[in-house]
């Protein structure tokens, strides 16, 4: 069973309003005049780390990657549950020490969780408190601009790095075993922007998820997705370099929908934080996405992002 497919069966068990239909990154419960966002991600050996990654980078990588869903909900995190299995001993205590790094980083307790025996299946549930609007990813209306912040394609090209597929690139690397999480630019943001969510399986496909989500279209412009430096030098600017940047995953940059009247204070707010935040498409009546590079409709690539299944 795909993904998409299980998520489509548990819909008619998520009927609470907290679970947003199962079309979010998160879910958004009210309690007692408190808005808490809850989230969980897994990280799996051999799929989302390399067996040989070291294991305190993979200890913040799963903090990460929770926390950039608290982000794009504009949410401040409050405490962390951790599911872990239990194996090789050096190990384990390895990503202890990676774990204690990422909570103080990112200022999160570590509130209790479960150890099993067995594969490692990583598990780690984030709590966060909203203070103000809770972005989704159903508000994105036709005329919306589509932006994205940092740069994209770098954790993709830093696992060929290390297939050995690419040269050495220590900048790209790092951006695929220690990935941000934006949690100050989306709690910026979120009264801004009509839709946010991260970019976890790809921006193409994560954008179509986005489009779907709001019953809109999304036309997005290959040349206009932002490149960082490192990546431009160890995979070029070509047509193919740019759709494996938008295709492959694990950026963790935030994915947002604003009315063309936010346009200046989106710029603003990206200035005053040193993050920048790109227009790359535009939302319009109707559905599915399309890719143009210089005005040019392209078809789209056979493979949009990582899907599950």
């Amino acid at each position: 069973m795909t993904e998409s497919a299980f998520i489509e069966c548990l819909r008619r068990l998520a009927s609470h309003p907290a679970a947003r239909g199962l079309l979010d990154d998160a879910a958004v419960l009210e309690v007692g005049g408190t808005t808490l966002v809850l989230t969980h991600d897994m990280l799996v050996e051999g799929v989302h780390f390399l067996p040989d990654d070291p294991p305190q980078d993979v200890a913040w990588k799963l903090v990460a990657v929770n926390l950039s869903d608290l982000a794009a909900k504009g949410a401040r995190p409050l405490g962390a549950l951790l599911g872990f299995p239990l194996g090789d001993e050096a190990w384990d205590r390895s990503f202890v020490e990676g774990l204690a790094g990422a909570l103080a980083a990112f200022h999160l307790p570590l509130l209790g969780g479960d150890t099993v025996t067995g594969p490692r299946v990583l598990g780690l549930t984030a709590i966060g408190e909203a203070s103000g609007p809770v972005p989704s990813r159903t508000g994105a209306r036709p005329g919306d601009r589509l932006w994205v912040s940092g740069a994209i394609g770098d954790a993709g090209a830093g696992l060929r790095v290390l297939k050995g597929e690419l040269g050495p690139a220590p900048a790209l690397v790092e951006r695929y075993r220690t990935p941000r999480a934006r949690l100050a630019l989306g709690q910026a943001l979120a009264p801004l922007v009509s839709a946010m969510m991260d970019v976890s399986d790809g921006l193409l496909i994560d954008a179509k998820r986005m489009a779907a989500a709001s019953a809109a279209a999304v036309e997005i412009a290959l040349e206009a997705i932002p490149l960082s430096d490192a990546y431009l030098a160890a995979v070029g600017d070509g047509r193919a370099a740019r759709i494996d940047a938008a295709t492959a995953g694990d950026d963790y940059e935030l994915l947002f929908a604003a009315r063309p009247d936010r346009t200046r204070d989106v710029l603003a707010l990206g200035e005053r934080l040193a993050i920048p935040l790109t227009p790359i498409g535009l939302f319009a009546d109707g559905a599915g996405l399309v890719l143009t590079d210089d005005g040019e409709p392209l078809p789209l690539p056979p493979r949009l992002g990582w899907e599950h299944g």
